[in-house]
């Protein structure tokens, strides 16, 4: 079987018998599980799942629910993941391999959702990067490391500007940018909850070529007298560095 078509059989078969990352609500973070979900048989014992003649995985079952180790492969037979089940719930650390062997990526699971310090790595088995999650939101935590082990510094700052047409027409507006003009940003109004963050709770802002704009009015009600601003951020490592930014508004009744 060639590469590509080996490949479309493993995201088919994924696909259609893997189970989601997390608790399954939208905003919450999700990874590729490379998890099967089978009819409950009773059958107690590792099963093999093919593509052709390449092995995909094996699933410990017991009593016909997943339950132990589980492991994905590459098409050459060496280890790509695993994952720890207990009563059909990934728990424990799932590990992700580079194709030489070395451990990629470590994440906590707890009751089938990340939760903890997820660690990334590089070949030499140095850590690349920590991130944080809780009940399987991010958290702002977010430390990155070059090869030498040095901590990744000069991240840029949200910077902000304001056109005050309140005593024109009674518009407030709010532009913001990175201080390194990137464009790889979305902005959000709102707050971490509970420490993490939610898009739920939050509103994602118009973004054109790096700068997000946020349009306030005068109104006949009172405002808590600022507004958050959440920039995600993709880091050079590609990871989203999560910026807290609290603007103090001048009127009490902007909306």
């Amino acid at each position: 079987m060639k590469p590509a078509a080996f490949f479309i059989s493993f995201l088919f078969l994924i696909s259609v018998l893997s189970g989601c990352a997390g608790k399954g609500e939208k905003t919450k973070a999700t990874e590729s599980t490379d998890s099967l979900t089978v009819a409950d048989t009773g059958y107690t014992g590792i099963k093999q799942f093919m593509s052709g003649r390449y092995k995909v995985m094996d699933v410990t079952f017991k009593n016909g629910v997943r339950d132990g180790l589980m492991k994905s492969f590459y098409q050459d037979g060496k280890l790509r993941q695993t994952f720890w089940y207990v009563n059909g719930q990934r728990q424990d650390s799932a590990k992700w391999y580079y194709s030489e062997g070395q451990v990629f990526r470590s994440s906590p699971y707890v009751n089938d959702t990340i939760d903890g310090i997820q660690i990334q790595y590089y070949r030499t088995g140095r850590v690349k990067a920590k991130l944080g999650y809780k009940k399987g939101f991010r958290t702002p935590l977010l430390e990155e490391f070059n090869p030498d082990g040095k901590p990744v510094t000069g991240y840029p700052d949200v910077v902000v500007n304001i056109k005050d047409n309140y005593n024109v027409n009674g518009s407030y507006l709010i532009s913001m940018e990175l201080s390194n003009k990137s464009q790889r940003v979305k902005f959000y109004t709102g707050e971490f909850t509970n420490g993490v963050f939610d898009t739920i709770n939050s509103k994602r802002l118009k973004t054109t070529k790096g700068i997000g704009y946020l349009e306030l009015k005068k109104s006949g009600s009172q405002n808590k007298g600022y507004v958050g601003i959440i920039a995600q951020i993709l880091t050079n490592f590609n990871n989203n560095q999560l910026v807290y930014k609290k603007i103090d508004l001048p009127y009490k009744d902007l909306k």
